[in-house]
């Protein structure tokens, strides 16, 4: 039971981190594997996501998106808008993915909002400094390797949640330590 409790909140850490960097890429692929594979299993509210009608405003959503954000200026106003819509995405995933270990739906929600709004807001906030150094050229090439990292962090938190905990934990440590050495010079 505790095992399968921390494999829960890993996956749910995983699939809400990867919702800071691209809110339909992770939902996508809950949905995707609820509906067609026993890989995830989503309770009611939730299971309303493995629908044909959500897949499929998902995969339109991410299409438009993943055009939009190639572009320089348009994605700093996509940005904007998704400043509310990934955190959304982020405490969705959350508390789908800790409904079936007893997690309180408002707590799952409020760490869901912090870790898909936290990433945003550090994507959201490197990718001005992109455009500025690149003229733009730059951009396209960050949003592929930001969709890339996505999806695979989202299949990862599914498929093996030990090595999400990790990664997300050696990033943390990668961006303190990148921070302090900034702060210092």
């Amino acid at each position: 039971m505790v095992g399968q409790a921390f494999l829960s909140l890993a996956t749910a850490f995983g699939l809400s981190t990867s919702a800071g960097l691209n809110a339909y890429i992770p939902l996508l692929v809950v949905a995707v594997l609820a509906r067609f594979t026993p890989l995830v299993t989503l309770n009611q509210p939730w299971d309303a996501l493995s629908s044909w009608w959500v897949i499929g405003t998902l995969a339109v959503l991410l299409l438009v998106e993943i055009l939009v954000d190639k572009v320089p200026a348009v994605d700093t106003a996509n940005d904007v808008i998704q400043t509310f819509i990934r955190p959304t995405a982020g405490a969705i995933l959350f508390a789908s993915t800790t409904n079936t270990i007893g997690v309180h739906p408002v707590l799952a929600a409020v760490c869901g909002v912090i870790l898909a709004g936290g990433v945003h807001a550090v994507k959201a906030g490197g990718r001005p400094v992109v455009t500025s150094l690149t003229g733009g050229v730059g951009n396209p090439v960050v949003s592929v390797i930001e969709d890339t990292l996505s999806l695979a962090l989202s299949v990862l938190a599914i498929v093996t949640p030990y090595l999400v905990v990790a990664l997300i934990l050696a990033a943390l440590v990668l961006f303190t330590w990148w921070a302090m050495r900034r702060r210092r010079a």
